[in-house]
């Protein structure tokens, strides 16, 4: 069945008015997409977010949605985030309903301008680490595991800013994604109440490898 969700739907609609602060420059940055792909799990609602591979050029060994720059053949950022989905984790673009796209944000790290697309998986696909390279793994991430106030923390990174983060399934989410992810789950009403005085350092060996 290819209905998408109310919930969905409505986030989408309301997209424009998620409060991320991560706004673009007025000049510079390279065009990218990401695909926040949602789907109906065996645990409920889950969104798929892929582990960089530690040999990676940008964000080395992070938890990521799929995505990557705009490429010549692409006719905009849509096409990009389901062609760079195919090609990171094996997705079939035919089971994915676009529900709508996110204002443009900035990743200051890789200069990039990255535009969030938001689609439904109306008909699910096994997915894998389809390009070793760049990904170590691909992980269904249920959305009753990301909103449990257990999972939840803020990171302190060595510059002093804490940003939220999620630990679920064996990963650490956290930066650009982390803060996407908790705008969302807001902005959806899936959001829980969780201890944000719950602040950690970055670990070393994490900040070593983002910093490649």
């Amino acid at each position: 069945m290819n209905d998408t969700p109310v919930w969905l739907e409505g986030l989408a609609a309301r997209s424009g008015a998620v409060p991320l602060g991560l706004r673009p420059p007025a000049e510079g940055g390279r065009p990218a997409a990401v695909l926040m792909l949602f789907g109906d799990g065996p645990y409920g609602p889950d969104v798929l977010l892929i582990q960089r591979s530690s040999n990676g050029r940008n964000h080395a060994g992070q938890p990521a949605f799929p995505g990557g720059g705009l490429e010549p053949q692409d006719a905009g950022p849509i096409e990009a985030a389901l062609r760079e989905a195919a090609e990171e984790t094996g997705l079939d673009p035919t089971g994915v309903t676009v529900v709508g796209t996110m204002p443009e944000l900035y990743v200051w790290r890789s200069d990039y301008r990255v535009t969030p697309v938001l689609g439904w998986w109306h008909t699910p696909c096994a997915v894998h680490a389809a390009s070793p390279d760049e990904v170590a793994s691909v992980e269904r991430v249920p959305i009753a595991e990301l909103v449990d106030p257990a999972n939840r923390l803020k990171l302190r990174h060595p510059s002093g800013f804490a940003g939220p983060a999620f630990r679920v399934r064996g990963l650490l989410v956290w930066g650009f994604t982390a803060g996407v992810l908790d705008g969302l789950l807001a902005a959806s009403g899936f959001e829980l109440p969780w201890d944000r005085s719950r602040v950690e350092d970055l670990p070393p060996d994490v900040i070593a490898m983002a910093g490649r």
